[in-house]
């Protein structure tokens, strides 16, 4: 199985970006699915994930301004993220929880005040 985040870019205080992660493979042994951000000093930590029956956590920094979905027809989970902020720059991954070996390349989320 395999996970491929895409989607990233530079974009001005208060824009939006949405993010995409396509898996490839099996999905049954993939619940939950989340986006991860490296914390500094800190291994990666998920800030939000889905289930596979498409229940959604949120952590607080993201909560009212993030949403995550999951396409499952194609495999897909989006993270649509509104109301950048600058602490929201990053590398951008998504894995499962707990992640798996393969982290994939991730994609750089720049955000510019």
């Amino acid at each position: 199985v395999q996970l491929q985040a895409s989607g990233g870019g530079l974009v001005q205080a208060g824009g939006s970006l949405r993010l995409s992660c396509v898996i490839s493979g099996s999905t049954t042994s993939l619940n939950p699915i989340g986006w991860y951000r490296q914390v500094p000093g800190k291994q990666r930590e998920p800030f939000v994930s889905i289930s596979i029956g498409g229940v959604p956590n949120y952590g607080d920094s993201v909560k009212g301004r993030f949403t995550i979905s999951r396409e499952g027809a194609k495999n897909v989970v989006y993270l649509q993220m509104n109301s950048l902020k600058p602490e929201d720059t990053d590398v951008y991954y998504c894995n499962s929880i707990p992640p798996l070996t393969d982290w994939g390349q991730g994609t750089q989320v720049t955000v510019s005040s």
